[in-house]
């Protein structure tokens, strides 16, 4: 790769067109690795930028951290020499495109954290030349790009609209889906100026033909938090219908299996333990922040996150109320947690409930293990609910180690764990994902909304 010229929005163009324009992602993770694979793949000259030097190793020597992501892609791409990685931020001197897409967290108040896009538009600015075309994937409340992302640029000396070019499109990355891909995901965009939005149309529309234009780089991002806060409230809807149907002895699942035989008009979500990942537990409190700036109160999308935040105080009590079954006290109990990952058959742990629930239990005195087949450590704590930060080991699933246990809580159902095995041996489970649903070995199971069992005396009698 070699260092381009200053280019006009033609050439650019021209670039784009003949896949010869040069492209950079600033955050290889879980977004912009699959983002710069994908570009890559489709014949364009391609470079991750990192501050984190073992994925970018990783990249280089043609292997994949991401289970989405195949090694012997990327190691294809890495060959032919369209893709590569760097921790050193000169390599943004030959973007022709330079694509952000850093995490964008909160803090402990729950308020924004730009850190990281702040960071990586600085880097931009340091390296920013005439006619490049900058496209924002992180997802954040609307104005961000305007507002925030926008003045950094500037600092370079050059202007947006004049010299270079402004978009944000959200990431649409869900982990573990096989059918939807960077290569044929439709694409949200709004551009700064009619221009802009047209370069990041073109470039989108050699990874997929469906690239929807709206009106402007708020919409884009409103359109984001859009998805994500539907989740968000759904789910907190079914969350605090579980609960009720504990009480009614009601079970849930049947209800929402009986209720998406509907066809239209209705789309089934499911109860759980919490929410997780880097988006629904995230999103809404970006929107609710940014709200207050317009004297604006986001009641219900705040109140679908309380419900879904209470999800593991509730099942902590479902677990001690089943030690309790036991004649046991939850303080000193042995509980082994199936699933830390915050989905089922990945490796992604980010936000998992597992955290919180782990949290609580250690809190009220159990002694804690986990098995999950896709995280070797789990990291909890430096919060308020146990200070000290800890990583805990992945245990080995055998019948010894759920013997061992008081009990067994399900909180990720990954399919590749031998439930069978788990249902013949442990004393007593709470599933809160109900893949003990049917299972002719669960009489000693408490499901998360379902009634409670009359009696909890273990699958051995115990």
């Amino acid at each position: 790769m070699t260092i381009s010229s200053p280019v006009t929005t033609t050439a650019l163009a021209e670039k784009i067109h003949t896949r010869t324009a040069e492209i950079a992602v600033i955050g290889i993770g879980y977004v912009g690795l699959p983002l710069a694979v994908a570009f890559a793949d489709a014949g364009f000259p391609t470079y991750g930028f990192d501050l984190d030097a073992r994925k970018v190793e990783t990249i280089n020597r043609g292997a994949s951290y991401i289970p989405d992501v195949e090694s012997s892609l990327v190691h294809h791409l890495v060959a032919d020499g369209r893709l590569r990685a760097s921790t050193d931020e000169t390599i943004l001197d030959n973007a022709d495109v330079i694509f952000i897409c850093v995490p964008t967290p909160f803090d402990r108040m729950k308020a924004p954290d730009l850190g990281p896009v702040k960071s990586a538009s600085e880097s931009i600015a340091r390296h920013l030349r005439r006619g490049r075309l900058i496209i924002l994937q992180s997802t954040t409340y609307p104005g961000t790009t305007e507002e925030f992302v926008l003045p950094i640029l500037e600092t370079s000396g050059l202007k947006a609209g004049t010299d270079f070019y402004l978009a944000f499109s959200p990431e649409r990355i869900d982990p573990g889906n096989k059918q939807w891909s960077a290569r044929n995901m439709p694409k949200v965009l709004g551009g700064l100026t009619p221009r802009s939005t047209e370069l990041a149309r073109d470039l989108l529309a050699t990874l997929t033909s469906n690239v929807h234009l709206v009106s402007s780089p708020r919409a884009a991002e409103m359109t984001k938090l859009l998805e994500n806060i539907f989740r968000s409230v759904n789910i907190a809807l079914v969350n605090e219908l579980a609960l009720l149907c504990e009480r009614m002895n009601i079970d849930i699942w049947e209800v929402i299996d009986a209720a998406k035989t509907k066809p239209f008009g209705y789309m089934p979500f499911y109860p759980g333990a919490g929410v997780g990942g880097h988006c629904i537990p995230v999103d809404p409190y970006y929107l609710s922040w940014k709200a207050r700036e317009y004297d604006f109160y986001t009641k219900f999308i705040e109140l679908a996150a309380e419900v879904n935040q209470s999800m593991p105080f509730h099942v902590v009590n479902l677990v001690s109320d089943a030690v309790n079954r036991q004649g046991k006290a939850l303080a000193g109990a042995k509980v082994l947690v199936l699933g830390v990952a915050f989905k089922r058959d990945i490796d992604d742990a980010r936000n998992s409930p597992a955290e919180r629930v782990i949290e609580l239990l250690l809190g009220r005195g159990a002694n804690v293990s986990y098995h999950d087949p896709y995280v070797p450590q789990f990291h909890i704590g430096d919060s308020v609910f146990h200070r000290a930060p800890h990583v805990l080991q992945n245990s080995a699933l055998t019948t010894e180690t759920v013997r061992a246990a008081d009990l067994v809580i399900i909180i990720t159902g990954h399919r590749n764990v031998d439930y069978d095995m788990v249902l013949e041996h442990a004393r007593c489970v709470v599933d809160t994902t109900n893949v003990t649903m049917g299972n002719p070995r669960a009489a000693h199971v408490i499901r998360l909304g379902t009634p409670l069992p009359a009696a909890n005396t273990g699958a051995n009698g115990a």
